[in-house]
């Protein structure tokens, strides 16, 4: 679904309590969910802008996206 929401607090509601611990006691988390959120915000941008940009880009875009959001839930997994 285009320009859909896929922050971490909303794709892991039930991870709210380790997703804000790790953002203030891990400096590594806090920047990858930074720059996760940034980057989740760039798309739904562009998604509902219909996509300026190639469909590679985008694609590339979703990737970067999705190896961060991988990351970042290994992590929360571990902290838990």
């Amino acid at each position: 679904m285009l320009g859909e929401d896929h922050s971490l607090t909303n794709d892991f509601p039930d991870h709210l309590n380790t997703i804000a611990k790790l953002n203030q006691d891990d400096a590594d988390f806090a920047e990858k969910a930074q720059q996760y959120d940034k980057l989740d915000k760039e798309i739904r941008v562009l998604e509902l802008k219909d996509a300026p940009i190639s469909d590679e880009q985008m694609h590339q875009l979703k990737h970067d996206r999705s190896e961060l959001k991988d990351w970042l839930y290994q992590r929360m997994l571990k902290a838990e």
